[in-house]
This record gives structure tokens, C-alpha cells and sequence, in this order.
């Protein structure tokens, strides 16, 4: 701001002193409030012009006055069409070209012949119309008369009747009255009809536009312009593979005409979505649609997880599963193990109620002799997925599990009573236990390799949750070899794969559930060694190839592409167990949750069906082996034991010190105890109570000796 120096007085001389003259100065006082400029009118006047132009009730307006006039004027477009349509062999035409351009030639064969029959028929129509006119004339001539007496016959039987000779023209004349009635109605009609059908004709033309939405999506009303959950039609189809921008494809499509739904197979119904096959025209190929997946959900109005793309068996055809918008959103049922109490399984030929595919249809798998692999990222549902074959498989009484929970925070707990073996924990210390006894059902697998010829096993799940802290584990052994890792030295790793190798044969089975897989945590040949793998959702199409193999993937699976905390428990099986639409190579199941309170009703009743099982607990490394108390931890609270259930189950507690145990080294241990094996029923057994009695005189006579000793 400038000041304005005021000089109220000025001394016209210096002053001697050398003091500087006094100078006032005044700054004048800012306005209290700056001026009001005034808004000129053509502003005021634009602005107005402009929110009103914006207003939503003018883009309202406009919209409706929009739609309704292209309803009539695209009406008549359409009604024009389907006149020349009927008219010519246009339609023929477009469905030959469509043939051609999907590469049909039996189909364009079929289309020129009834284009031929078409014209020949037409040809013959048109030469009909040379003799019509004469035909025509005569027609007119012997109706007329045929009626004239007709009348006069009737006036004849009348006058016979009445004796009045005039009655012979009365049919006549009463005829003529009526036509002369008829031609005033028409004279009185005909001129408000002239007027009112012009408007009539344009309401019809409005009612064809309006039923076909025959206008700009702009101009269409709110709900039908977003088309969310809008039904599936070949037309939307179609206009949904053009617009996905694939050159090649969007060309043929415009050869084709309106006939590119040529392309489409019927399109059915598929439990909460339709399904339809589309066969492309030469020079598209399959992966160029899969790769798409996105835009093509766009094009059809739903979100990416709402479309699914596989290859079936047709050469040059993709497979549309399109769900209803929002039905993936809506859970499933209750699974039948908790609604039905009284399911029981049989591993052999039975198969576990798993889930429902997309179909909606009930999604069952096989679990016989087949390893298992399920994997996906944390907090998905892997874990209730893989419980939940297990606790329909603790319903065959003859089924035994040996289990490790590397996760533990007691998902496993009800299976405390079930399993011969149950570890949990995330701990080093807890890996090791996990690794002997996986490596103890390698030593029970190789029993059962060398068993005569055609005995029968019962199954033996050996199932590891978590397995990736497995893989991961860094410590060594005593002979430093690696308990985790992925080379031959790697305890787990080797014990797993040898189960793999041979273990179906003899109904040993390893089942795996890990999370987030890498090449590290999950090594090639233990994922490829699994007969049934399954996968939730995942971060990339690299991990989904680790998953499921190459072949699933390249077939249209894609677990990447599920939605981590929306699509929770569902996931994508590549498995013989299950039966798969044909031509795909995997399935995607939405599996019944089964919370943890159900689960536990559930083993309650597996275990009332078993004589009783002793779960393992695994003693702590480091502590010196007790033979006797191993066995009669093994042993439990079941009265009798067979001598060869003993040995199986000192095996899995710890494989380094028991794992070659025969009979002869059993009956070692136990000769001159009081506890020696007995036969009941004729096999061999091991009895609770005397392994009790000769626990409580070893302790007595090691307390006794003890007191001597200080005695002494």
C-alpha cells in the first residue's frame, strides 16, 4: 500500500542543530467493507440459463422427450426391417454370411437351400398374380350370381308362403338395404378414421420401439440404463463379444449382420446363472476371449467373479457360465452332516457332501485313494474346506487319521478321540513331532507294501494343516539333514513324496492344506503328487498354476481371479473324484460352512460309532524312551488292544525308536512283566489292566530300591 505523506508545515530553513525536519504522516483509514461490483445481466442471465439447462428435472425432461420420439422412429425402422425381412430372402442371406464366417459349411449349405426354396416359391407367387385378375373376375361374376338367386329362391318360398307375389324380392331388397347401411357407416367413419390413423399408426410403431428399448442408453430410464441383473439374450451376447476388442471378432460379427447369435449355442438355464456356448469365427482364438474376462462381464452387465470362462471340447468354442447379479453373494445351504444325524460314509464307495457348484447342484467328492492338496491365501476358509472332508470320513468307523496342526489354535481340537495322533502347534519343536509321523506312516506304509498279496488295508489319512511351516522349517537333525526344504535331504519333504510314490496302494494318504503358495513353501513335486487339488482364492496366475497344474489353468480355472474376503469357502477343484462338466478340467464349488460347534456334534457321533481311540500325545525330545510307559500310553483306556495296533501306534509316536518293531520285540519288552501278550478271541492282544499292574510294581520296587540305597 502506498502511503500519502501530508506535510502540515515546512521550515524554510535547515535547522542548525542537524536534527532532520519533522515530517507528519497520515495514513488514511481502509473502507469498512470493499465496493460491490455489480454483476452484469448477460452473467446473471447465463448462469441461470446454464443451472437450469443442468437441473436433473431438465435432464429428465429431455431424456423422456428423447426415448419416446426414437421409440417411434426406430419402431418404424424395426417394423421396416421385419417387412423387408419377409418380403426377401434378406434374412437367408445374413444367416448364410454368418455360416461362412464361423466357418459352418453345412450350416451355409442348409441356409442357401432354403434361400433357393424361398425364391422359387416366391417366383411361383408372382406368376400366380398374371392369371389372378381373370380368375379374380370370374370369381366375382358366378359369386354374384350364385347369390342373386340365392335371394330370389328364398323370395320365392316366402311368397309361396304369404300368397303375396311381392315377397319374392323381398330377400333382394332387404340385401340392397343392407349395403346401402353399410356404405352410410362407412361414410360417417371414414373421415375421423383418415384423422385418428396416422396417430394410431404412430403408437404402434411407439409400442414396437418402446418393447425392444429401441433408443440410446442415454436416454433410457435410470434402472434400465445401469442393466444391472438385466437378462441374458443372444442379442446382448453377442453385442457383448464385439464390443470386447478383439479385431478379428468384431469384424465377423459385422459380416454376420444381425445374425451373429449364429455364434451361440441354446442358451440354458444353470442353477443361479444361464450357460452358453459360443463357437468364434476363424481367426479368434480361446485365450483371446479368457483374457477378457473382465470386459466381457462388463459387456454383459456383471462384475468380473459373476462370469466364468472355460474351454469345452468343441475345437474353437468358449464356454459362458453368466451368473443372475448378486446370486454368488447369497450363501448355501447348511451342509447334510449337520442336517441329517444319521449319515454315516464309506470311504470306498461313498462321496463327501462337500458344497454346490455353480449350477446350483449338489457338489460331492471321492476321496478314495486320492492324495489331497488344498491351498489358497489366509483367512479364506481352507482349513472348515478341508475339516469338512475329514469329519465325513471320521463317519466310516474304519477310517484312521494321523494328524498335525501347524496352525494350532485348536481347529482340530474335536478330533481329540478320533485320530491315532494329534499334534498342534506353529513351534520348530511342534514340525519335528509332525515330521515322525509322517514318517512313521512311511514305516506303516511299507509294513503294509510287503503284506502277502490281496490283504486289505483300512485307510490311513495322514493329514498336515498348515504344511507350509513345514516346508519352511530350517533346523537339523542329528545327521544334519534339513527337516524343511525341497531337496532329498529334507526329512518332510522325502517322507511326504515316498507316501505319494507308493501310499494310494495300500490306502495311505497324505492330505495337505497350506496357504499363499510358493515354490519355497510348496515344492513342485509335492503339489504335483496330489491326485485332488483345490484352491481358493489367490493372489496371481502363477500361484493358481501352482495350484492346479498348467492344465487346469489353461482350461479356464482361475482361482486368482476370486475375490479374497467376498468369496470366502469357495474355491476350484482339478480332481477324477468329481464329477466335472464334460471338456473342463476343474470345477468351481461353493463348500458348506461347518462352524466348530457342529463340528464337534459331528465327531461325537463318529466316536460313538468306534470301540474308542486313544489319541497320542507326542512325548518332548530330549526325554529318555520308557518302553512299558510308551505302550501303555499307546494302549489307553481301551481294555484290549491287538498286538498289531500297538505296534502301528508306537510307530506314529515315535518312528526313529519304534518304527522297526516286529511282534518278537514287543513281546521282549513285555516278557516277565506280568504284562505279556494274551490271545482273546483268537488274535493276540495287549491288556490294559495288566500293563497297569506292572507299571505300579516297577514304580513300587524302584521306590523300594531307592530307600535301601539312602538306608545304606
Amino acid at each position: 500500500m502506498t502511503e500519502n505523506v501530508v506535510h502540515l508545515h515546512k521550515s524554510a530553513d535547515t535547522p542548525t542543530d542537524g536534527t532532520a525536519p519533522t515530517v507528519l504522516t497520515v495514513v488514511p483509514d481502509l473502507p469498512a467493507d470493499p465496493p460491490v461490483v455489480a454483476v452484469p445481466l448477460w452473467v446473471r442471465s447465463g448462469r441461470a440459463l446454464k443451472t437450469a439447462a443442468t437441473h436433473e428435472t431438465t435432464r429428465t425432461t429431455v431424456r423422456a422427450v428423447a426415448r419416446h420420439a426414437l421409440y417411434t422412429v426406430n419402431g418404424g425402422r424395426i417394423v421396416a426391417r421385419r417387412t423387408w425381412d419377409g418380403r426377401t430372402g434378406a434374412r437367408y442371406e445374413r444367416m448364410l454370411r454368418a455360416a461362412e464366417a464361423a466357418g459352418n459349411y453345412e450350416a451355409a449349405t442348409e441356409w442357401e437351400e432354403r434361400l433357393q426354396r424361398f425364391r422359387a416359391a416366391r417366383h411361383h407367387r408372382r406368376m400366380d398374380l398374371l392369371h389372378s385378375p381373370v380368375d379374380a373376375a370370374k370369381g366375382v361374376a358366378v359369386g354374384t350370381g350364385m347369390g342373386i338367386g340365392v335371394l330370389v329362391a328364398l323370395g320365392v318360398v316366402m311368397a309361396l308362403n304369404t300368397k303375396d307375389v311381392g315377397d319374392v324380392i323381398t330377400p333382394l331388397s332387404a340385401t340392397v338395404d343392407f349395403i346401402a347401411l353399410l356404405i352410410r357407416i362407412v361414410h360417417v367413419v371414414w373421415g375421423p378414421l383418415l384423422s385418428i390413423g396416422p396417430f394410431l399408426a404412430l403408437l404402434a410403431l411407439w409400442m414396437v420401439g418402446s418393447k425392444q428399448q429401441a433408443a440410446p442408453a442415454w436416454a433410457l430410464p435410470a434402472n434400465v440404463r445401469s442393466n444391472e441383473g438385466e437378462p441374458i439374450t443372444p442379442s446382448i451376447v453377442v453385442k457383448a463379444l464385439r464390443d470386447l476388442g478383439v479385431p478379428a471378432l468384431r469384424n465377423a460379427i459385422k459380416e454376420m449382420g444381425d445374425a451373429g447369435a449364429a455364434m451361440l449355442g441354446p442358451i440354458r438355464i444353470a442353477g443361479c446363472g444361464v450357460e452358453v456356448d459360443v463357437t468364434l469365427p476363424s481367426g479368434v482364438s480361446t485365450n483371446e476371449v479368457q483374457g477378457k474376462r473382465r470386459k466381457l462381464a462388463e459387456n454383459l452387465s456383471r462384475h468380473e467373479h459373476e462370469v466364468f470362462i472355460t474351454i469345452p471340447e468343441a475345437a474353437r468354442t468358449v464356454r459362458l457360465w453368466i451368473a443372475d447379479s448378486g446370486a454368488l453373494d447369497e450363501p448355501i445351504g447348511p451342509s447334510p452332516l449337520v442336517t441329517d444325524e444319521t449319515m454315516t460314509a464309506d470311504y470306498t464307495k461313498g462321496r463327501a457332501p462337500w458344497g454346490q457348484d455353480l449350477r446350483g447342484d449338489a457338489a460331492a467328492l471321492s476321496l478314495y485313494q486320492r492324495h489331497l492338496l488344498i491351498t489358497g491365501l489366509s483367512n479364506q476358509g481352507k482349513t472348515v474346506a478341508l475339516r469338512s472332508l475329514a469329519l465325513w470320513l471320521a463317519l466310516d468307523r474304519s477310517v484312521q487319521f494321523l494328524m498335525g496342526d501347524l496352525k494350532g489354535v485348536g481347529d482340530w481340537a474335536m478330533f481329540d478321540g478320533l485320530a491315532s495322533t494329534l499334534i498342534q502347534g506353529p513351534t520348530d519343536e511342534h514340525v519335528i513331532q509332525v515330521t515322525e509321523m509322517v514318517e512313521g506312516a512311511v514305516h506303516e506304509m511299507n509294513r503294509r507294501i510287503q503284506a502277502p498279496p490281496g490283504t486289505l488295508f483300512p485307510a490311513l489319512i495322514v493329514l498336515v494343516d498348515e504344511a507350509q511351516v513345514a516346508f519352511m522349517c530350517p533346523l537339523k537333525d542329528e545327521d544334519g539333514r534339513y527337516y524343511g526344504g525341497s531337496k532329498a535331504t529334507s526329512r518332510y519333504f522325502m517322507a511326504v513324496r515316498k507316501i505319494h510314490n507308493q501310499g494310494r496302494a495300500v490306502n495311505v494318504l497324505m492330505w495337505q492344506g497350506t496357504q499363499d503358495p510358493t515354490d519355497q513353501n510348496l515344492p513342485k513335486l509335492v503339489r504335483e503328487g496330489a491326485h485332488t487339488r483345490a484352491s481358493l482364492a489367490l493372489g496371481t496366475e502363477s500361484q493358481a498354476r501352482m495350484a492346479l497344474g498348467d492344465k487346469a489353468v489353461d482350461g479356464g480355472a482361475a482361482p486368482n481371479l476370486l475375490r479374497p474376503g467376498l468369496d470366502q469357502g469357495t474355491l476350484v477343484v482339478a480332481s477324477s473324484g468329481i464329477d466335472i462338466p464334460k471338456g473342463q478340467s476343474s470345477i468351481t464349488v461353493r463348500t458348506h460352512y461347518v462352524d466348530d460347534d457342529a463340528a464337534v456334534a459331528i465327531t461325537d457321533r463318529a466316536k460313538a460309532m468306534r470301540d474308542g481311540v486313544t489319541t497320542l500325545t507326542v512325548i518332548e525330545r530330549g526325554e529318555e524312551r520308557a518302553p512299558l510307559a510308551d505302550i501303555a500310553a499307546v494302549v489307553g483306556d481301551t481294555s484290549r488292544v491287538l498286538t498289531q495296533d500297538v505296534l502301528k501306534r508306537l510307530a506314529a509316536l515315535n518312528a526313529d525308536v519304534y518304527g522297526k518293531w516286529s511282534f518278537l520285540d514287543l513281546k521282549r519288552v513285555l516278557e516277565g512283566t506280568g504284562a505279556e501278550p494274551y490271545k482273546s478271541d483268537g488274535r493276540m492282544v495287549v491288556g490294559r489292566d495288566r500293563l497297569a499292574r506292572a507299571l505300579t510294581n516297577r514304580d513300587t520296587d524302584g521306590a523300594g530300591e531307592g530307600s535301601a540305597s539312602a538306608s545304606e
